[in-house]
């Protein structure tokens, strides 16, 4: 896993690391998954991921997190791996990049009344269940997202309360 802090207005602290190294891994434990990844996580700004947004997603606002999977597991229909699909330095599968505006998740944290950690944890869990191919576009889909985003936060102990 690789974690890279590319802004200075949120303190990136070893907890935070450790948390989203954490939701990460139990995100993909939850779904099954048993072979070896690597996820990027890269934490930015609002400036740069509206510029990220605007240039990937034509949509020219900041957002709080975007996520770019390496594999498409719904044209799968299945989280099965290939050969091709680890890195032979790695022996790991790159499932994909997490972009995440940690200024953009404190003011939500404020705006929702619950700690920060809850936040960043809850965008993570959202972003990583997008890499593996779910999505929230449709009702029914977004309502199978939202439950597996709760039952996995539930599952690290974290709440809408903290």
């Amino acid at each position: 896993m690789f974690i890279e802090n590319n802004q200075n207005k949120i303190e990136v602290t070893n907890e935070l690391r450790e948390l989203i190294e954490v939701v990460i891994d139990k995100a993909l434990k939850y779904e099954g998954i048993q072979f070896n990844y690597d996820v990027n996580v890269y934490l930015v700004d609002n400036e740069a991921i509206k510029e990220i947004n605007k240039e990937y997603r034509k949509i020219d606002k900041e957002t709080d997190v975007l996520s770019f999977p390496m594999i498409d597991f719904r044209e799968r229909g299945s989280y099965e791996v290939f050969e091709e699909d680890f890195d032979p330095e790695t022996n790991n599968v790159l499932l994909g990049e997490i972009v995440l505006s940690v200024e953009k998740a404190f003011e939500q944290s404020k705006e929702y009344e619950h700690p920060f950690i809850r936040e960043v944890a809850f965008l993570i869990v959202h972003s990583v269940l997008h890499l593996l191919g779910y999505d929230h576009e449709v009702e029914d889909e977004r309502k199978v997202m939202r439950q597996k985003e709760e039952e996995i936060l539930h599952s690290l102990g974290i709440t809408r309360e903290g």
